[in-house]
């Protein structure tokens, strides 16, 4: 990791998890372990939790985030959130694009790129998630397939806005699965990543953004995959739910 060209992110995806009282008391047990921590801690949490966790992280230095947003910034959507309501309370991050959404809930890589621009617009941070599943390992599309979902992703994305853009890398055969990337397969799909980024912005702004391994990533393998010069952060599923975990994943980026 290099801490001189880019920060590094941790940041919790609790997926459906966590009612509001939990979440108070999750944030809590997590703040003192993750003091002084050498990168960005953000825990994204359900939508009905975003109050309680602005609350818990008051006088901390985690942040914010949310698992979702709409494109439009209102409308007859019925279910949906747009990230200027997001913005309106202090959120600071948005997941957009997780595998489970495109899965179970119809995105596309179309959607993924509208609710990056509006998150944009709104003036959030945005973890893209991009990544392959097991066919397509098989098959050997992997690069192609995550340059594709990256270069949609960012249609419309000025230079001066990457520094509000996290891509995370996401094999989805890897996620609540229990099968972890190596670190050495992590490194090379986060490097070619940052290859199609310098392809459309140049290698020095490439190498300004951070690119995430999201893929079960835990307390036991978190020092080797981000050890690794290319991954420079995680995007943490069930691990960030339990808070001495989440913390051995935070403090292996001061190593």
């Amino acid at each position: 990791m290099n801490k001189a060209l880019r920060p590094a992110v941790i940041a919790g995806n609790w997926k459906m998890n966590k009612t509001p009282e939990e979440t108070g008391a999750l944030i809590k047990e997590i703040a003192p372990l993750t003091e002084n921590a050498a990168c960005e801690v953000v825990v994204c949490v359900p939508f009905v939790d975003l109050h309680a966790a602005l609350t818990a992280t008051g006088g901390t230095s985690i942040k914010v985030g949310a698992q979702n947003c709409h494109f439009e910034a209102s409308g007859a959507f019925t279910g949906e959130i747009s990230a200027p309501m997001l913005k309106s309370i202090g959120v600071e991050y948005v997941i957009i694009g997780h595998s489970e959404r495109r899965a179970y809930f119809g995105e596309t890589d179309i959607t993924v790129q509208k609710r990056t621009r509006a998150a944009l617009d709104a003036g959030l941070t945005v973890i893209v998630c991009v990544g392959e599943t097991l066919e397509q390992r098989e098959q050997g599309i992997t690069r192609e397939l995550c340059a594709l979902q990256s270069k949609i992703a960012l249609q419309g994305v000025k230079s001066d806005e990457l520094g509000r853009i996290v891509i995370a890398y996401e094999p989805v055969w890897a996620i609540g699965t229990g099968r972890t990337a190596t670190a050495d397969q992590a490194e090379e799909v986060c490097g070619w990543i940052r290859d199609t980024l310098a392809e459309l912005y140049g290698r020095e702004s490439a190498d300004g953004v951070s690119i995430q391994y999201g893929g079960s990533m835990n307390a036991a393998n978190a020092y080797e995959l981000l050890s690794k010069p290319n991954v420079d952060g995680g995007l943490i599923g069930g691990a960030s739910l339990k808070a001495k975990d989440f913390a051995e994943i935070v403090k292996a980026t001061n190593r």
